[in-house]
């Protein structure tokens, strides 16, 4: 039976803390709970022809390219999980998470699970545990819940169901998430009379970043993880922000300057430095900004998308950039600078808009680097594909390496 870190339920209900239901939810099946600090509800159970809906039109359609998935053979059962966890930024302050469970629906009380780590998001809700939200969440759940995979996927502190602001690229409470989801389905699964044999992780984009940085906490504390892959994952932001700042491409998408507005305010946010978003953008833009992070109603239209306009003029000399407030914490976002014992697979797409061939391979390189190398990370390229395209096109590559290593 898969085993992983104990939650700290009870220290956080001797806070005070409780668990908050999402009232549609829970009218219609009220929330069962397993011990004071975890409980799950039942969503709702999603046919194979459904699941098969989602691999043959939906994905091709959000990924705007074909690609070839193995049909789902099986129906899935979702359910939404609540647990209490802590933020490590804030002293450990407790905090209410939500997170997604699908679970086959087959004889079996066996099965591998696969963590998936969601991208970048703009709305609270296009996450894990509102799954109809989520086209990426709802693509893993077809491909490995419903071929005999339990699928987890984590909301971040700030997303789903939780009242805190977004913790956009904060390391330490994406690890935290993580890791206490991990533990909370654990928890769930005793409960329904299911058990987890292996562990693999997977994500994209930002949640590439997350899956590395999980792995990271997860092999310091012993956890054993079959195997980890991602797709486009930045797992240096600052030789990420840096490119979209004093190394730009010509094909740097327009959307790269939410990602300076995100981890502006998340920063300023969670390591509690007043006035940090403010002393990146410029004026002009600081309140439209603001919106933008926490979720209030604004005219996108009104984001610039020409990193010049948003960011201030200081920001372009890459000594002022490194030795900035913002630029130390970017420094510490790293997912990669450890000797990794999993084995990796970190796949990247030539025509990748948000994340270059560079930043794709980082974690290969850096590990090759080690004396005569460390070989558990190995870097593949999805051929010239977008950033969409690159995981649309990795998900499957990553179930058959997945389904090899469970057999």
């Amino acid at each position: 039976m898969l085993r992983l870190i104990p939650t700290l339920a009870a220290i956080l209900v001797l806070c005070g803390f409780s668990i908050v239901s999402s009232p549609a939810v829970a009218q219609d099946n009220p929330p069962i709970q397993v011990t004071s600090g975890i409980e799950y509800q039942f969503l709702e159970r999603w046919d194979v022809d459904r699941l098969n809906q989602i691999l043959k039109v939906d994905t091709p359609k959000f990924a705007g390219i074909p690609v070839s998935y193995s049909p789902a053979s099986n129906a899935v059962r979702l359910y939404r999980v609540t647990y209490l966890s802590v933020i490590p930024e804030h002293g450990n302050t407790p905090i209410v998470a939500t997170g997604l469970i699908a679970i086959p629906e087959t004889a079996d009380k066996e099965f591998p699970i696969v963590s998936y780590q969601h991208g970048t998001v703009y709305g609270k809700k296009e996450v894990p545990s509102f799954p109809e939200q989520s086209p990426e969440t709802e693509l893993m759940i077809a491909q490995f819940a419903g071929q005999g995979y339990i699928l987890i996927g984590p909301d971040y502190f700030g997303l789903g169901s939780s009242d805190q602001p977004d913790s956009y690229l904060v390391k330490g409470s994406h690890q935290q998430a993580t890791v206490d989801m991990l533990t909370a389905s654990q928890s769930v699964l005793d409960h329904l009379d299911l058990r987890g044999n292996q562990l693999f992780l997977a994500g994209w984009s930002q949640g590439g970043f997350v899956t590395m940085a999980a792995l990271e906490r997860l092999e310091s504390s012993g956890v054993p993880v079959q195997a980890t892959a991602t797709a486009s994952a930045p797992i240096d932001i600052f030789v990420a922000l840096n490119g979209v700042l004093n190394f730009p491409r010509k094909n740097d998408a327009p959307w790269l300057t939410t990602i300076v507005i995100l981890s502006s305010f998340s920063f300023e946010n969670y390591y509690r430095v007043p006035g940090l978003a403010r002393s990146v953008i410029n004026d002009e833009y600081y309140e439209v900004s603001r919106k933008a992070y926490e979720r209030q109603p604004f005219n996108p239209a009104d984001v610039p998308t020409d990193v010049h306009k948003l960011v201030r003029a200081e920001y372009f000399d890459p000594q002022f950039f490194a030795a900035s407030a913002y630029g130390r914490l970017l420094q510490e976002a790293q997912a990669y600078r450890w000797v990794i014992k999993t084995p990796v697979r970190n796949y990247y797409g030539g025509s990748d808009e948000a994340v270059s061939v560079g930043l794709g391979q980082l974690a290969m390189t850096y590990q090759h680097a080690i004396g005569a190398g460390n070989q558990s990370v190995e870097a593949i390229s999805t051929g010239s594909t977008t950033h969409r395209g690159t995981f649309a096109t990795a998900v499957p590559l990553w179930k058959n390496w997945f389904d090899t290593l469970s057999k």
